[in-house]
């Protein structure tokens, strides 16, 4: 149910009806009518048994042990393939989501994942490269040169995805910080990323899944996840291509794996915005 009152919900209820009526895709979730009475707007959508990804995961009511490695990876490659089909296979061109998440991936009887919440999406025109827009979106899965700028391309969507990987594989959210007694505050991106150069990623592996977690897989995701939040947008792979490298065997080129980016809001100025790049590089914005 959409807000009766804001004129952003009406755009929203409209932007969904008009993405998600004529796309059909596993992976995506599927509209199967809508209802406006009024100030009313409703969209009805397939039943999902087993709720959000964000619920079963990251929520404190969540149960993530029951999230097995295989159940996880079945998720990384669902939200992959439904990403890489709106970006390069819809026939009107391509489709940017704007707000991959934990909570707008969902999950059928099977836990299959399907991609839900199409009232943010962007439908390129044609040959487009890029547009300028106002940010959407949920903090902490946001492209930095979106969050900043506004500068939307595919690349955003891959950034968001890249964060999502990493918290199906850490059991982590991107949300909150996590505390290291004896180095402070880190975010998600940043600690994978420290961990990364330290060849240690396996230390991030949700320790609830236990046993049958295939530990090496896990951390090639983690790897795909850094190639896909890097801070250059041109650096990151496409959707299709990360697809592959979650799918198959390919060869990671690690050595091209630039530092990662990611955005931190000043707790004391609301309008003071800094793009960090792998911990050392500060660059301040303050838009007003």
């Amino acid at each position: 149910v959409l807000s009766a009152h804001s004129r952003q919900g009406t755009r929203e209820f409209l932007t969904e009806i008009d993405v998600i009526a004529n796309v059909e895709h596993p992976n995506l979730v599927a509209l199967l009518g809508c209802c406006v009475e009024g100030r009313h707007r409703i969209l009805v959508y397939e039943l999902l048994h087993n709720g959000s990804l964000h619920g079963a995961l990251l929520a404190s009511a969540g149960d993530p042990a029951r999230l097995t490695w295989a159940i996880r990876r079945g998720v990384c490659v669902g939200v992959a393939r439904g990403l890489a089909f709106l970006h390069e296979e819809m026939a009107s061109g391509p489709i940017v989501h704007r707000d991959i998440k934990a909570s707008n991936v969902l999950l059928d009887a099977g836990y299959g994942a399907k991609i839900g919440d199409f009232g943010l999406a962007k439908l390129f025109p044609d040959a487009a490269t890029h547009v300028s827009t106002r940010v959407a979106g949920t903090a902490g899965y946001l492209a930095p040169e979106y969050a900043l700028h506004g500068h939307l391309t595919k690349k955003a969507d891959v950034y968001s995805f890249g964060v999502l990987l990493l918290e199906t594989v850490t059991g982590k959210s991107s949300s909150r910080s996590l505390h290291l007694s004896d180095e402070g505050d880190k975010v998600l991106v940043e600690r994978v990323w420290e961990l990364y150069e330290a060849a240690n990623l396996r230390d991030m592996i949700d320790p609830a899944m236990e046993d049958g977690c295939n530990e090496e897989e896990a951390v090639r995701y983690m790897k795909v996840a850094l190639m896909c939040t890097q801070a250059t947008p041109l650096r990151r792979p496409s959707m299709l291509r990360v697809l592959e490298m979650l799918e198959k065997d390919v060869r990671l080129r690690e050595k091209e794996i630039t530092p990662p980016g990611y955005v931190l809001r000043d707790n004391k100025d609301s309008h003071s915005t800094s793009m960090v790049v792998a911990s050392h590089t500060l660059t301040e914005l303050a838009p007003r």
